[in-house]
C-alpha cells in the first residue's frame, strides 16, 4: 500500500511538473526515478550494480540522472555489456560518478563554474553560467526533490576517466 501511495504521489508530481517538498510524498531517489517512467535503463543499471539499497539510504544525494534517451545515445551494445556481471565494477564506477554527496540545488551552482567530487571519486565539471552543464551533459530538468536528496535530469551519460 505504501508503494502504491508513493507511486501515485510521485506520478502526480511528474504530471503536474511541480516540485513538491519531500515530506509530501516520502519517495527516495530510486522510487522517484521508477515513478517518473523515463529512467528504466538507469534503474536497471542501479539494480545490476547492487546500488539500490545505497541510493535508498539516508543520503542526502545529488543524482545526475540520464534518461532512457541519454542511454540510447551510447554506442550500440554498451548498456548490455555494462549490465553483465563481469562488468559490475565498471558499472558501479560509472553510476557513482553520477552521484554527488549532499543536496546540491540548481541555485547553488547558478552563475558558477566549479568542479565537484563525485561518489566515484573523480571530479565532475559543473558549469552553471548558461543553464547547467555537467561534463558534456545538459541538465534538462533540475531540482526534483526526494526524501533523501535531489535529482537533476541530464541528456547524456557522463563518464569518469577510466
Amino acid at each position: 500500500m505504501k508503494r502504491l501511495r508513493n507511486f501515485a504521489a510521485a506520478a502526480a508530481i511528474v504530471v503536474s511538473g511541480f516540485a513538491v517538498s519531500a515530506q509530501a510524498f516520502a519517495a527516495d531517489v530510486v522510487d522517484t526515478a521508477i515513478a517518473a517512467g523515463n529512467f528504466k535503463t538507469l534503474v536497471a543499471a542501479v539494480q545490476a550494480a547492487g546500488l539500490v539499497d545505497t541510493l535508498k539510504g539516508k543520503g542526502p544525494f545529488t543524482v545526475f540522472a540520464p534518461t532512457d534517451e541519454a542511454f540510447a545515445k551510447l554506442p550500440a551494445g554498451t548498456v548490455e555489456t555494462l549490465l553483465k556481471p563481469e562488468n559490475k565494477d565498471k558499472l558501479i564506477a560509472i553510476l557513482t560518478y553520477h552521484v554527488v554527496p549532499g543536496k546540491v540545488m540548481a541555485a547553488d551552482v547558478a552563475g558558477k563554474e566549479l568542479m565537484v567530487k563525485s561518489v566515484e571519486g573523480a571530479e565532475i565539471d559543473v558549469n552553471g553560467k548558461d543553464g547547467v552543464m555537467v561534463d558534456n551533459a545538459k541538465v534538462i530538468k533540475a531540482d526534483i526533490v526526494t526524501d533523501n536528496g535531489v535529482i537533476h535530469v541530464i541528456d547524456a551519460v557522463i563518464m569518469p576517466k577510466m
